[in-house]
């Protein structure tokens, strides 16, 4: 009786907290909805650019769900540019500040920011910048701007670009953990960090080569933007000449040193107003939701934008990787829709598995053999992300994207010492000479890894022919560029890898002259789930999202990025067509 009086309590205790979060649940709904409606945008207001969360090429989640940034974090490049855009025609928006940002865009989605700051310009409105700390991208951005401030006890970075990888040879050793490879092409080295403890020339000289091409974008469009030459740039920066603020405005990098009062002081005056008077800010995601729907491009005729970000593994695919089913059935539906007249297939990864890039290879083949196909590539598009992309008509490319990086590798981990450290035995069974090809405990043998070689050699030869002919070169020719080496955007156009520079924008252009169209409206692909069903599909992901949080304000976001690489590195199956090594530019 006990047993089932304290049953039906425990029943009865269920179904009131589950009504309870139902109740809580709709006023959160509520809230949530109001929350996004009645953006107010005032007579001579000022958008606030800050941009101090991830930046995606693009969120692909409806513009008007309510819960869009509620529940993960994040920001789409497409939304921050449409949004700078309608902002230039709005007579409301004076001026744009830039605040602070600490910036986690990739160096081509900068560049584009500052492109479309630019325009933003030849209105006439002001750009502003202000910062208590400028990062070389953080001020690389700033530079664009009318004036750039720092504050007086503030600290810049401006001494070139460098680049830090981490070598693990000698804690295989210690350990008896052990990552088995075979790679193919002398610069393929994202292996290389398991095979020696030191970096070979192969590698250092396209680091190197790589740092030197963006550096040299970088200081470009920063001298152009401040008047000054390349070569007195570069002398700032050996010199360590913007080490202080002061030293930073005798440079002229900077307008001036401020205090963030004494900043809006100087707004005002940009607008026109006196001292006393009071500045009307808006961020710029908030004018988001006022943008969203304006200035777009209308008619029937359509271009269909098919973004492609992140690593490339087996699966479906969604905003953090991609995957071919998601990807195939995206080109499926543009190629066999009468009003799409053509597809841009917008491509920001390191690369992955080569199976699946060949799967989206061949069905950008098949859209290009029905409607014009142009790739725009974001902050890297390299090995597999250049793979995939070989089949369009035209390959667009920002002067700093990472490309190319032909080239293949295969990794699988071995803990045969460890285990024998530790006093464990594998034993096999097997009915045939092969049946029993590789274990995670004993050694690999000369004929698996025969094997791997073969398989390498052939997804190699493989994607020097899609690379051949899509690019109308010889295989010889290919040969000689490929190895897995990386290439700036600069570079990649100089040797042929891609047709030209330039943004999505100027893809999309691209993509309707080939159609042969003029009015056309934008559509874009794949469709994620939005935050909120990602939130509600699975407590368990989100308690693990809680859980990677804690481990990064733990480790701090430099230590956990190695981590997540390495993790990475260690659950790669099959032969990879991925990016020669973790490029972290700073």
């Amino acid at each position: 009786m006990a047993f089932l009086r304290n049953l039906l309590a425990a029943i009865l205790g269920c179904l009131i907290a589950l009504g309870i979060f139902f109740v809580m649940f709709f006023i959160f709904i509520t809230l949530v909805g109001s929350a996004g409606e009645g953006v107010s945008v005032k007579e001579d207001t000022i958008l606030e650019l800050r941009l101090n969360e991830p930046v995606y090429d693009y969120l692909g989640v409806d513009e008007n769900d309510p819960f869009v940034g509620v529940f993960e974090e994040g920001l789409g490049l497409d939304q921050i540019l449409h949004s700078i855009r309608v902002a230039q025609t709005d007579d409301r928006i004076k001026g744009i500040s830039i605040k602070n940002n600490f910036l986690r865009t990739g160096l081509a989605q900068t560049q584009e920011l500052r492109e479309a700051l630019a325009a933003f310009k030849t209105s006439g409105k002001f750009v502003y910048a202000f910062s208590d700390f400028f990062s070389q991208k953080d001020y690389y951005l700033a530079s664009i701007s009318d004036k750039v401030y720092l504050h007086p006890q503030g600290l810049m970075d401006f001494k070139g670009l460098a680049s830090e990888v981490l070598y693990f040879k000698e804690l295989q050793e210690k350990t008896g953990i052990r990552m088995e490879v075979i790679r193919h092409g002398k610069y393929k080295s994202a292996v290389e960090p398991f095979l020696s403890d030191s970096m070979s020339e192969e590698n250092r000289t396209q680091i190197k080569a790589l740092l030197s091409s963006i550096w040299e974008v970088l200081l470009e469009d920063i001298g152009t933007s401040r008047d000054i030459g390349v070569t007195e740039l570069n002398r700032i920066a050996d010199t360590l000449g913007a080490r202080t603020p002061d030293l930073a405005v005798a440079s002229g990098l900077l307008d001036g040193t401020l205090y963030w009062d004494e900043y809006e002081e100087q707004l005002k005056a940009a607008m026109g107003w006196e001292a006393d008077a009071k500045l009307n800010y808006l961020s710029l995601m908030e004018y988001a939701k006022v943008a969203q729907g304006k200035n777009k491009r209308s008619g029937k005729d359509r271009i269909a934008v098919i973004y492609a970000q992140g690593e490339i593994l087996y699966g479906e695919g969604d905003r953090e990787f991609i995957g071919q089913g998601m990807l195939q059935r995206e080109l499926k539906k543009a190629r066999e829709n009468e009003n799409v007249k053509a597809v841009v297939l917008r491509v920001n990864s390191p690369g992955g598995s080569s199976l699946v890039s060949d799967i989206i290879w061949r069905e950008v083949k098949l859209t290009k053999a029905v409607k014009p196909v142009v790739v725009s590539f974001g902050n890297v598009a390299a090995s597999g992300g250049y793979y995939l992309a070989v089949a369009a008509d035209k390959i667009y490319a920002e002067p700093t994207t990472v490309t190319g990086s032909i080239g293949v590798f295969g990794t699988i981990p071995n803990i045969n010492e460890f285990a024998g450290e530790i006093g464990i035995n594998a034993e096999h069974v097997g009915t045939n000479v092969n049946a029993v090809d590789y274990s995670f405990f004993e050694p690999m043998s000369d004929a698996f890894r025969q094997q791997l070689e073969e398989g390498i050699a052939d997804t190699y030869a493989a994607f020097l022919e899609r690379v051949a002919e899509g690019r109308s070169m010889s295989v010889e020719a290919v040969n000689e560029i490929a190895q897995g080496r990386v290439w700036s955007g600069v570079a990649a156009k100089e040797i042929g890898l891609i047709d030209e520079l330039g943004s999505l924008d100027a893809a999309i252009s691209a993509a309707a002259e080939l159609a042969g169209i003029s009015s056309y409206s934008i559509r874009k692909y794949p469709k994620y789930k939005s935050n909120f069903e990602r939130f509600m599909d699975s407590w368990s992901t989100a308690k693990l999202k809680i859980g990677e949080e804690v481990v990064k304000k733990e480790l701090g976001e430099a230590t956990y990025q190695q981590l997540k690489v390495l993790k990475s590195m260690t659950e790669q199956r099959g032969i990879q067509a991925r990016m020669p090594y973790n490029l972290n530019i700073k």
